[in-house]
C-alpha cells in the first residue's frame, strides 16, 4: 500500500507528541513509513511531563509555513494539542477519535493537521483514522467558500495567511 505523493514527491507529514502520546506516536510513524510518507519526527521520546505546547507549535509551525504538506500530534485527549494548533495561520487543526470524524474533517474542513488522543486510541484505531484522513480528498465547493472565511478571520484578527487556497483572488 503506497501513499499517493504530491507533486513534489511522497507526502511530508510533521508528527509530535507530549509524554502521553510518545508510544503511539513511534506506532503511527511506522504505519506512515509503510504508506511510503516522508516522516518529520519532532518527538518527545519521554515519560516525563513535557508542555504539549512547545510541540504541537513545532508541527504547526512546519503545517503553517508549508515545510510539511500535513500534520499529526498526539496528546492525551487531542484537545490542547488541536487548541495550540489552531494559533498558527492556514493551520485547521482537529481531534478526530473514530471513521466519521476523520473522513469529514477532510472532506468538509480540509484539515491539514490530525490530532489524536493516545488515551482513547490503540494503534489499530489510530492507523485506520490516519488512513482515511489521509486518503479522503477535500471536496471543494460551498466548502471552499467557509473555509476562505475562516482565512478573512485570520487576517482580520492578526494572523495573516500568505498562501491561502481559499482566498479570493483579486
Amino acid at each position: 500500500m503506497v501513499l499517493i505523493g504530491t507533486a513534489s514527491g511522497n507526502m511530508r507529514i510533521a508528527i509530535g507528541s507530549d509524554h502521553r502520546g510518545s508510544a503511539l506516536r513511534h506506532k503511527v510513524i511506522v504505519f506512515l513509513e509503510g504508506l511510503g510518507a516522508r516522516v518529520v519526527d519532532v518527538g518527545v521520546d519521554s515519560v516525563n511531563s513535557v508542555d504539549y505546547p512547545e510541540i504541537a507549535a513545532k508541527v504547526a509551525r512546519q503545517v503553517s509555513e508549508e515545510t510539511v504538506d500535513r500534520g499529526i500530534l498526539i496528546c492525551g485527549s487531542g484537545l490542547g494539542m488541536a487548541i495550540v494548533a489552531n494559533k498558527f495561520p492556514g493551520v485547521r487543526a482537529a481531534p478526530c477519535h473514530d471513521e466519521i470524524t476523520a473522513e469529514v474533517s477532510r472532506r468538509h474542513n480540509d484539515l491539514n493537521v490530525l490530532c489524536l488522543a493516545a488515551d482513547i486510541l490503540g494503534p489499530k484505531s489510530a492507523d485506520r483514522l490516519v488512513d482515511i484522513w489521509l486518503r479522503t480528498e477535500f471536496e471543494g465547493d460551498r466548502h471552499s467558500r467557509r473555509l476562505q472565511k475562516i482565512a478573512e478571520l485570520e487576517r482580520r484578527n492578526g494572523r495573516h495567511e500568505t498562501s491561502s487556497p481559499y482566498r479570493k483572488r483579486a
